[in-house]
């Protein structure tokens, strides 16, 4: 997709997105030309997405950070979609070497120590291979919602992202919890074990915990943090990452 504004472009696209459904919205997404690339972390809405690109055999490449700290339920997740949606999930490790030397440096688990430490390792393990997998890219699609905390309540449907140089779509960007829900319980999608034990987000395996009644879902996120607005730094501009 050849951009001569992308701001202009995403602004386009953002509005073209928002009188669609989902099966409209991806089936446009994938319409576009380049290589878009959807990036899942088979939490229960991306599952969403994966079973709109398996079902309808969109040309959109779907992705796994498999971060080496994966509950076991989310590494045999990625079999089973495979299996239900005769489809590859590429996956992107982190590199032994960065790994050795965030060990070196902080400890294997030093990113309970301070948050210097946890962004450290979110870098290694979610952001450096983040980069090989949109490597090439010129549309990154996620699950993001408005609805999973305060930090992402203005979640657009497309935006430009300056510093990967590509487009960033959020279909579900509008779509509740509920719903979500409703489209897995209709479609037969699977769906992590882990959501009916009390975890709405889920990602590597010492960073999560359940969450209590009337915790917001990303409240289980390095739980041991204060900041409300916590995330990895997989969608937050550089900035705004320094900033927490």
């Amino acid at each position: 997709m050849t951009a001569i504004n992308p701001i202009e472009e995403a602004g386009t696209l953002n509005s073209q997105l928002a009188a669609l459904d989902l099966a409209g919205r991806l089936s446009l997404i994938a319409g576009l030309g380049g290589h878009a690339v959807f990036t899942t972390s088979l939490g229960i809405e991306d599952q969403v997405i994966t079973a709109e690109i398996g079902n309808h055999r969109l040309p959109i490449e779907v992705a796994t950070l498999q971060t080496g700290r994966l509950f076991p339920e989310t590494l045999k997740l990625i079999d089973e979609t495979e299996n239900q949606y005769d489809i590859r999930i590429s996956r992107y490790e982190p590199e032994q070497a960065d790994i050795d030397a965030y060990a070196e440096k902080y400890g294997l688990n030093g990113f309970y120590e301070s948050v210097e430490a946890r962004h450290a390792c979110c870098g290694v393990r979610k952001l450096k291979p983040l980069a090989r997998a949109l490597s090439g890219a010129t549309i990154w699609v996620t699950g993001l919602r408005r609805g999973q905390s305060a930090n992402r309540a203005d979640t657009p449907f497309a935006e430009y992202d300056p510093e990967r140089n590509l487009i960033k779509v959020n279909p579900l960007a509008d779509w509740d919890i509920d719903v979500i829900r409703a489209y897995v319980a209709d479609n037969g999608v699977p769906v992590n074990p882990l959501h009916q034990r009390g975890y709405p987000s889920i990602g590597c395996e010492p960073c999560t915990r359940a969450i209590k009644p009337g915790e917001p879902e990303r409240a289980g996120r390095w739980w041991w943090e204060n900041d409300e607005k916590r995330e990895c730094g997989l969608h937050v501009h550089e900035e705004a990452a320094a900033a927490q």
